[in-house]
C-alpha cells in the first residue's frame, strides 16, 4: 500500500545510525537540520532531519508523526545527558579490564530523551563475536537504566559513527554524511572502473573497500557493454585500428590506428570489424 503525505522528514536518530521516515504534516516550517521529539520502540527521542520530502509518497507501513519541534530546553536536557554518557563510557572501559574481556574499545553511549534506554556501542579487532551479557546487568545495576543495549559495530559502522575526512580528502565521510545503509562492494566494481587495485586506493579508513566504487559502478557497466572492448579492431574515421583503452564515463575509446597514432573517438565514430574475433585481456 502506497500513501502521500504533505510532508515527510528523513531523522537520525543516533550518532552515525540510520535515518528513519516520520511523518511532518502540519509541521510545514520544519527545514534540514532542525531538531525534533519522536516517539520510538526506545522511548522518545531527539533527532536531527537530514533531508525534507515534499508530497512524498511511502511504501508500507505509514511512518509514525513526530510529536514536535524540539525546544531550546529540550536540547539543553539532552546535552545534560551528556555527562552520564561519558560516566558509562568510563565504567565500562574499566569494567571490561576486570573482566579481562580484551581489545574492546567503546564509543560514546547513547541514552534516549526521558533517560529510560541506554544504547551501549562497541568493537573489537578480532573477528568473532563478544559475549558482553554480564557487562549488560552491571550497567543496569550501577546506573539505574533497566533498558541497556550492547551492539558490537563493524569495521564500516565504526567508521561510520565516528566522522571524519575520507580517505579521498572530502571533509565528511560519505557514510557519516548521507549513507544509511552498506551496499556490497567487490574489487571487480574497482576493475570495471580501472582502479589502481593498490590498497591505498581503494579502501576506506575502515580498512574495507571503499563505499564509493559502488556509487559509479553499474554506469560503467552499462557503458562498457556499448564500447568495444580493449583489443578489438575497430573501423575509425582515420582508418583501422586496435583499441588500447575504453573511457566509459566519456564514451569513447583510444586506437592505435597505423601510421596515424593513437586517437580518441567517440561511440558514434567507430563501427566494430565483425570478422574479427573478440580478444579481451
Amino acid at each position: 500500500m502506497t500513501d502521500t503525505y504533505s510532508t515527510i522528514v528523513l531523522v537520525c536518530l543516533s550518532r552515525g545510525g540510520k535515518s528513519y521516515h516520520f511523518d511532518a504534516s502540519g509541521f510545514e516550517e520544519i527545514g534540514v537540520a532542525d531538531y525534533v521529539l519522536v516517539e520510538t520502540s526506545k522511548g522518545q527521542q531527539i533527532g536531527l532531519v537530514k533531508k525534507k520530502l515534499e508530497n512524498a509518497k511511502i511504501e508500507g507501513d505509514p511512518p509514525k508523526k513526530i510529536l514536535h519541534i524540539a525546544t531550546a530546553g529540550e536540547l539543553v536536557a539532552r546535552e545534560s545527558w551528556s555527562l552520564k554518557e561519558a560516566e558509562i563510557q568510563e565504567y565500562c572501559r574499566n569494567r571490561v579490564k576486570e573482566l579481562h574481556i580484551k581489545d574492546v574499545k567503546f564509543l560514546q553511549p547513547e541514552i534516549n530523551f526521558d533517560g529510560s534506554y541506554v544504547l551501549v556501542n562497541y568493537y573489537s579487532g578480532l573477528e568473532e563475536k563478544i559475549e558482553m551479557k554480564s557487562l549488560r546487568y552491571d550497567i543496569q545495576k550501577q546506573f539505574e537504566i533497566q533498558n541497556v543495549e550492547l551492539r558490537q559495530l563493524g569495521p564500516r559502522d565504526v567508521a561510520k559513527s565516528i566522522g571524519g575526512m575520507g580517505a579521498c580528502g572530502i571533509g565528511n565521510r560519505c557514510c557519516s554524511a548521507y549513507m544509511t545503509e552498506f551496499k556490497s562492494i567487490s574489487i571487480r566494481m574497482a576493475k570495471e572502473q580501472g582502479i589502481s587495485l593498490t590498497p591505498a586506493e581503494i579502501t576506506g579508513l575502515c580498512g574495507r573497500l571503499r563505499c564509493c566504487l559502488e556509487f559509479e559502478n553499474e554506469l560503467y557497466v552499462e557503458r562498457r557493454k556499448l564500447l568495444p572492448k580493449k583489443k578489438k579492431r575497430v573501423m575509425t574515421p582515420q582508418g583501422e585500428g586496435k583499441v588500447l583503452e575504453v573511457f566509459p564515463l566519456r564514451y569513447s575509446v583510444l586506437v592505435d590506428i597505423p601510421e596515424v597514432g593513437r586517437r580518441e573517438f567517440t561511440k558514434d565514430q567507430l563501427s566494430e570489424i565483425k570478422s574479427d574475433p573478440v580478444q579481451e585481456e
